[in-house]
């Protein structure tokens, strides 16, 4: 045994502070260039993810209509994850995965997927105000967690399910909550069917988190951090397609014209929402694609976690939402239901950890 490692002990909490000193040692050889990355790749999560919510926001309250434009924008982004994937074929000295038929299928029925996620989020921020899009958006978590349970045979333990209580409550709370935060132009109808939308695109979400899990499993067989990049940009670039040619169907190309001319601020106003919102959404993916590889899953859900507070707030100091205090008390779950389910993520990793 070397000096200074840790002496092997069958008690609990021995084996905890072994795996903490082995982390610890672990983190502490880590380059600089490392936490700088690191670094860049959370303040991008937590400011592009929030960023392209509210501007998708912005552009219904300023004239926007087309639900199909807003979905489109969001994948049509994704040639800069590719300037991002292709450098490290030659930095990092890594070959391209084979592109097999069963791995371009997938490909195929994940981008087709993550178009209509991205068409019924856009029928979601329509509708309703963007503080409450991204809380019922946050019950992607517990779709997440189904699926992976009964697809992929993920672990659900009893903080885990504390947390899809919780969080399905707040939900509900916000339903009964729904005549404080209406905007007077939005229906009824229009309003329980952003809320539906919001809820339906959550569970598409989730559902897609765990057939990616499926294919990096029976698939690739291997993950890192260009071959997450790679499932990355196919993804983007089916949904890319499919939702292109929505637009194309729905003559959404040819009402960008007048859509512009009417939006509050002009022409200039308008391309700036729709460029921002691309850029925004791939450096949110980007971010969370990096915190994955360079941190951890359940880094990534705790910042996960804490864009949700941040989106509410900035909607409410940014676009005026209306923040009632039942929306409050949602808030508050939320955040406590996010924090269960991570310290039950980190008890099952600890759990299946080697000692």
């Amino acid at each position: 045994m070397e000096e200074g490692s840790p002496k092997p002990s069958n008690s609990l909490w021995d084996k905890i502070r072994n795996l903490k000193h082995i982390t610890m040692e672990k983190y502490k050889r880590k380059p600089i260039s490392h936490w700088i990355l690191l670094a860049l790749s959370i303040a991008a999560m937590l400011v592009a993810f929030p960023a392209s919510s509210l501007l998708s926001r912005v552009y219904y309250s300023n004239g926007g209509a087309s639900k199909w434009i807003i979905s489109w924008v969001a994948v049509a982004g994704w040639p800069l994850t590719a300037l991002i994937l292709f450098p490290s074929y030659f930095f990092v000295d890594s070959s391209p995965t084979p592109l097999t038929f069963k791995l371009l299928v997938s490909y195929i029925v994940l981008g087709f997927l993550s178009a209509a996620d991205n068409l019924m989020y856009a029928y979601a921020y329509a509708y309703l105000p963007a503080s409450t899009a991204a809380l019922l958006a946050s019950s992607s978590l517990v779709f997440s967690a189904l699926c992976g349970y009964f697809l992929v045979h993920n672990k659900l333990n009893a903080s885990m399910v504390n947390a899809i209580v919780i969080i399905t409550a707040a939900m509900a709370i916000i339903a009964l909550d729904s005549d404080s935060d209406r905007y007077d132009y939005v229906t009824d109808h229009q309003y329980i069917m952003g809320f539906i939308w919001d809820i339906l695109g959550s569970a598409l979400h989730g559902l897609i988190f765990a057939l990616s899990e499926l294919v990096f499993i029976k698939l690739m067989g291997r993950r890192s951090f260009h071959v997450v990049l790679e499932q990355q940009v196919m993804v983007s670039f089916f949904g890319f397609v499919f939702t292109t040619i929505g637009v194309i169907l729905n003559n959404d190309f040819e009402g960008m014209a007048s859509e512009a001319r009417s939006f509050k601020g002009g022409k200039s106003s308008y391309i700036l929402v729709l460029v921002w919102s691309a850029i925004t959404f791939q450096l949110g993916v980007l971010g969370g694609t990096a915190v994955l590889y360079l941190a951890s899953t359940v880094m990534a859900g705790v910042l996960n976690a804490i864009r949700v507070p941040i989106t509410a707030v900035a909607a409410v100091i940014l676009l005026h939402d209306p923040m009632s205090g039942f929306k409050i008390l949602s808030l508050l779950i939320t955040f406590w239901g996010f924090t269960s389910y991570i310290y039950g993520n980190s008890s099952a990793s600890r759990e299946h950890s080697p000692s």
